[in-house]
């Protein structure tokens, strides 16, 4: 995670959460598995909450858990997809001040054109590979 430009705390929380058997965890057993402080531990969640790749929740306890689950990943890479779009958008308004004839007004087309099409590449495979992630794996357990 840290290799696709996360920060370390924010991926080490993801991890955590990711690993663990329920997807979820408080703060406190967030912040004792990673031997790292509530503070450390905040600053990630909020982070994380932000790029909607956890979710946060009350549980009986009303203790506020952080969950990742399956449709986490469907839904950031949707998030990456708009915010590409978001990009595209800027570029082609950069086209129109520039105009199309300038070197530079031309390399924002071109920007444009790429990044159309990586946000709708994005998108169309986000929502073709979606049922991947509700999948289960096949069990290995042989009889005895």
């Amino acid at each position: 995670m840290m290799g696709s430009g996360m920060p370390k705390m924010m991926a080490r929380v993801m991890a955590s959460l990711t690993l663990a058997d329920t997807g979820s965890l408080t703060a406190s057993e967030l912040s004792a598995r990673l031997q790292v402080s509530p503070a450390s531990v905040s600053k990630a969640v909020a982070f994380l909450d932000s790029q909607g790749l956890i979710r946060r929740e009350r549980d009986d306890r009303r203790r506020e858990r952080y969950t990742v689950d399956d449709d986490v990943w469907y839904q950031a890479m949707m998030a990456s997809a708009r915010s590409i779009a978001q990009i595209v958008e800027t570029a082609r308004e950069g086209v129109t001040v520039l105009g199309s004839s300038t070197p530079a007004g031309n390399r924002l087309e071109n920007v444009a054109r790429f990044l159309d099409f990586v946000s709708e590449s994005t998108a169309r495979a986000a929502e073709q590979a979606r049922a991947i992630l509700h999948t289960k794996p096949p069990t290995t357990d042989t009889p005895a």
